[in-house]
């Protein structure tokens, strides 16, 4: 296999997000490899207790131009503000997999959070992925330090 040239990169925009974010930066320059940015929304309604919520198309925009906001300032702060930046909604695991097959991604980089006790049977987003994913998968460790 030849070296990555297109790389997902996938932040939850936490404050790990910027840790992954310069470890991807740094390999994809090293690489010489693109680097694209993609944070999912998954958007869950809540029934509407009176008049006065607002409609759920309207929060759910209002997330996700808050997301693409966000997104793009993680981009300009790694260095990166002339790479594609997408923003998606739905289920977090079908839209990475989705876009790494739709981009071409060679390897999708994710944090994976440290599990315990019965959070160890939970199947997580970096699981999921790393078993659909249409290519190679680098889940760093989020958290502990990892900046």
């Amino acid at each position: 296999m030849g070296p990555y040239r297109h790389i997902l990169l996938v932040v939850d925009l936490t404050e790990d997000s910027l840790a992954i974010g310069r470890k991807t930066q740094a390999l994809g320059a090293a690489l010489g490899a693109e680097v694209e940015l993609l944070h999912v929304v998954e958007f869950v309604p809540v029934e509407p207790m009176g008049e006065t919520l607002m409609p759920a198309a309207q929060i759910e925009e209002e997330l996700l131009a808050r997301a693409r906001q966000r997104l793009g300032a993680l981009a300009a702060e790694l260095g990166l503000a002339g790479c594609a930046c997408r923003v998606e909604s739905g289920n977090v695991k079908s839209e990475i997999v989705r876009a790494a097959r739709e981009r071409h991604a060679d390897l999708i980089v994710l944090g994976s959070r440290e599990r315990h006790g019965l959070s160890i049977l939970v199947n997580l987003t970096e699981d999921t992925v790393l078993h659909a994913a249409p290519c190679d998968v680098l889940a760093m460790r989020a958290g502990r330090g990892s900046g």
